[in-house]
C-alpha cells in the first residue's frame, strides 16, 4: 500500500543524515525506479525532503536526521494525507490504509495529532453509483501491485456485448474519472485504458514491465481522455427546445448543449453534441415534443423509426365494438317490394319514362 510504504519512507529519512533510492528501495522491498518516485513524491506534497546529485548526494529531510515527525507543519500534514489518494476518506474500507494513518498520526507531535484526527473524522467517501450499476472490481489489487512493482501482466478484458479476449500489457499507472478506474498500459498497438471493473484476469508473465521513456502519467492521461472526449463529440445537432425543458437537458446532455437566444414563442435554439447524430437522438427521445431535432436530417429520420417502433410496442390496439355499435353498423334490409323494384346487378336499369304533355286549360263558353 502507497500510504504505508511512504510512511515508512520518512521514517527511514529521520534515522539517516542521507539515503539514495538504492538504500530505500532494499529498505522496502521495491525497485530503486519505485523508490526514487516515492521521495519525489514526498518532496511534490511539501515534505521538507531534497536531493543532491553527485557523489556523496542522496536524498535528505531539511534540518538533518530527526527522531520524530516534528519538522512538518499542519498544511504538509494535510498534503500528506491526500498523497495517499482518494480512498483515505473512506480508509474503514480498507485495513491497510486504516494501518498507515494511525502510524501517522501517531508519529505527528502533538500539537498536530489532534488536528490530524480531527481530519480524519470530517469527511467521509461513498462511491456507490446511485443507480445502483456498480461493477465488482475483482482484479484491482493484482493491477495495482504490478503498476507498482512493474511487471508485465496478461489481462483477460471484457467489452459489453463481446466475449472476453487475452492480452499483454505493460502496467503504467491508475487513473480514476467520474468515479470510475481506468488501467493505462502500454500494448503492442500503443497506450491504451483498460476499465477496471472489466479486467476478468490479471497474470503477470515473469517479464519486467517496460516503461516507456519520459512517461509521465497524468500528462499521459490527459492525451488519452482528450482522444475519448472528441470521440463523444463528434457530430452536432440543431434544434430548438420548449420552454422550461432546460433543466431536463443539462441534467442529461450536462455540457454538451449550448443554448441561442429565445424566439418569440418562447422556443430556444439548441446546439447538442454526441458521437453520432443517431445517439443523440435516442438520447432526446423521452422528451417527445418539447425537443424538436431539425438538422442533420438523419437525426429526424432516427426519432421517427423510434416513434413508429414505441408506437407498435405500445400502442393500445383499437378497442372492439359493443354488441350496439356492432348492431348500429350492421345494415337494415330493404322491404321485399323496394327489393322487387330495385334493379339488379345483372338486369339493366329501365330507362326513365317520358315527361306527359301538359293538359291544355279548358277555353271558357264563348
Amino acid at each position: 500500500m502507497r500510504a504505508d510504504r511512504l510512511v515508512a519512507a520518512l521514517l527511514f529519512l529521520q534515522t539517516r543524515q542521507r539515503i539514495t533510492a538504492a538504500e530505500l528501495a532494499a529498505e522496502l522491498d521495491v525497485s530503486e525506479r519505485t523508490a526514487r518516485r516515492d521521495l519525489e513524491a514526498l518532496a511534490s506534497a511539501g515534505v521538507p525532503v531534497y536531493s543532491q546529485a553527485g557523489q556523496g548526494g542522496g536524498w535528505s529531510l531539511v534540518g538533518g536526521a530527526r527522531t520524530d515527525l516534528t519538522g512538518l507543519t499542519a498544511p504538509e500534514v494535510r498534503a500528506l494525507f491526500l498523497l495517499t489518494g482518494p480512498d483515505t476518506a473512506a480508509a474503514s474500507t480498507d485495513p491497510r490504509t486504516r494501518t498507515a494513518l494511525r502510524k501517522l498520526v501517531r508519529a505527528l507531535p502533538a500539537p498536530l495529532r489532534e488536528g490530524a484526527e480531527a481530519a480524519a473524522r470530517a469527511g467521509t467517501s461513498d462511491g456507490t453509483d446511485w443507480t445502483g450499476a456498480d461493477a465488482e472490481e475483482t482484479q484491482l489489487a493484482p493491477l495495482q501491485r504490478a503498476v507498482i512493482e512493474e511487471r508485465e501482466l496478461r489481462i483477460g478484458y471484457a467489452r459489453p456485448g463481446r466475449a472476453p479476449s487475452e492480452r499483454t500489457v505493460h502496467p503504467l499507472g491508475i487513473a480514476t474519472k467520474s468515479g470510475t478506474r481506468y488501467l493505462v498500459a502500454d500494448t503492442d498497438r500503443g497506450l491504451r485504458t483498460f476499465r477496471v471493473d472489466r479486467v476478468t484476469s490479471a497474470t503477470e508473465t515473469g517479464a519486467p514491465a517496460v516503461r516507456p521513456e519520459g512517461f509521465d502519467l497524468p500528462t499521459a492521461w490527459r492525451t488519452l481522455a482528450a482522444r475519448m472526449e472528441d470521440r463523444m463529440v463528434a457530430a452536432t445537432v440543431r434544434g430548438r427546445a420548449a420552454p422550461g425543458t432546460e433543466p431536463l437537458l443539462e441534467g442529461l446532455l450536462g455540457a454538451r448543449i449550448r443554448y441561442g437566444h429565445p424566439a418569440p414563442d418562447g422556443w430556444t435554439p439548441v446546439e447538442i453534441d454526441g458521437p453520432t447524430p443517431e445517439v443523440i437522438a435516442a438520447q432526446l427521445a423521452g422528451l417527445g415534443a418539447r425537443v424538436e431535432l431539425l438538422d442533420p436530417p438523419e437525426t429526424r429520420t432516427a426519432l421517427a423509426r423510434i416513434g413508429a417502433e414505441l408506437t407498435a410496442l405500445y400502442g393500445a390496439p383499437a378497442p372492439a365494438p359493443t354488441q350496439a355499435q356492432a348492431q348500429a353498423q350492421t345494415p337494415t334490409p330493404a322491404p321485399a317490394q323496394a327489393q322487387a323494384q330495385a334493379p339488379t346487378p345483372d338486369t339493366p336499369e329501365a330507362p326513365e319514362a317520358p315527361p306527359r304533355a301538359p293538359v291544355p286549360a279548358a277555353t271558357p263558353p264563348g
